[in-house]
């Protein structure tokens, strides 16, 4: 996916690029289909010390702005998270 890393940043906002990994991208009868998950908490943030990855949501998908005239969707896949501290 790194070989695609360069396309997407131009795609895609960089709040999405900061959070998300992008785990595939498939062309299926012209239409673009973008694979993310939300990341890991990063132990060293303060602000996420207390949060605990339970999963994920179920996926859920978006239809983005086309590419030369081809449909994208985006599958999105959100991290169920638990704050240690409040429950």
């Amino acid at each position: 996916m790194e070989s695609f890393l360069p396309i997407i940043q131009f795609l895609l906002p960089e709040f999405i690029l900061e959070n998300f990994e992008l785990t595939s991208i498939d062309r299926q009868d012209g239409v673009f289909h973008v694979h993310i998950d939300e990341k890991n908490a990063d132990e060293n943030d303060p602000e996420r010390k207390n949060l605990l990855s339970k999963g994920f949501f179920p996926m859920i998908t978006v239809q983005d702005f086309p590419i030369r005239g081809h449909k994208v969707f985006l599958h999105i896949k959100r991290r169920r998270w638990l704050n240690t501290k409040t429950g």
